[in-house]
């Protein structure tokens, strides 16, 4: 019988639910292995992908601050996330490293949810891989808009994807707000007014206690997605491309709230 053998890699990394998720998924589909966190730099996020090619590893997830430097690394890309250049997911294809960005699908899948999918325009909040994942899965006719505390990476981004540009902090009427920054994993708050102007909300960061952006989203009464939800879901699509098994969503959700 196979044993797998997964791993999630990036800094910080404690946080990681992922290997409480997946180890649930691996009890659900009853297959045997395991799955760690690994604290991880260039360095030994390149030593890693060498390990995958290898043998040593049957896939490997990618967090902050790795997606972009990952999708450098590996040999080919999903057509999804060429043109991000963004990746969180990696597994052996014919021989190769093969990328693909989880992110991207659940964006994908969550964008046209009924309550989120009238919303125009977006309003993405972040420079790094999860916004260039969230930019990448936005289909045509909507109006996109780019902010970030990170200017010079915001303009980069946005000149890339071919979006506006919002000031940091500057809200949208009716926006369908997508935090992917890391704000709100330590309590912090975004700035008022993107969330008091907002039509609907994807909130990508997650901690034990609900994060100042749902709460928010919450009291405003709008639709809204939370880090949970966007995290079992990437994580059910990354075990679906290593295993050929999936899961049910809301079985998972009920099995995370319990360990």
């Amino acid at each position: 019988m196979t044993r797998y053998r997964f791993a999630v890699l990036g800094n910080p990394i404690s946080h990681s639910r992922s290997p409480e998720l997946h180890g649930a998924m691996l009890e659900m589909t009853g297959l045997d292995g395991s799955y760690e966190r690994i604290l991880a730099d260039r360095d030994i996020l390149a030593n890693t992908i060498d390990g995958l090619r290898e043998g040593a590893w049957d896939g490997l997830n990618v967090t902050v601050p790795l997606k972009m430097d990952a999708a450098e690394m590996a040999d080919r890309l999903s057509p999804r996330t060429e043109f991000s250049g963004s990746i969180n997911t990696l597994l052996m294809d014919n021989g190769q490293v093969y990328g693909e960005s989880t992110d991207s699908i659940t964006f994908e899948e969550i964008l046209q949810r009924s309550a989120l999918a009238k919303l125009d325009p977006i309003l993405i909040l972040g420079s790094g891989g999860s916004a260039a994942a969230a930019l990448a899965s936005v289909g045509e006719g909507r109006r996109v808009f780019l902010s970030g505390r990170n200017a010079a990476r915001v303009d980069i981004l946005a000149d890339h994807f071919g979006c506006e540009v919002a000031q940091w902090g500057s809200g949208i009427a009716n926006a369908l707000v997508v935090n992917a920054t890391t704000l709100g994993m330590g309590g912090e708050e975004l700035p008022g007014a993107p969330l008091m102007m907002a039509g609907g909300v994807i909130d990508l960061p997650y901690r034990d206690q609900v994060t100042p952006t749902t709460r928010s989203a919450v009291e405003l009464g709008i639709p809204h997605v939370d880090g949970h939800e966007f995290l079992i879901r990437q994580a059910i699509a990354s075990f679906r491309l290593w295993t050929g098994e999936t899961v049910d969503l809301e079985t998972l959700r009920v099995k995370l709230r319990n360990v």
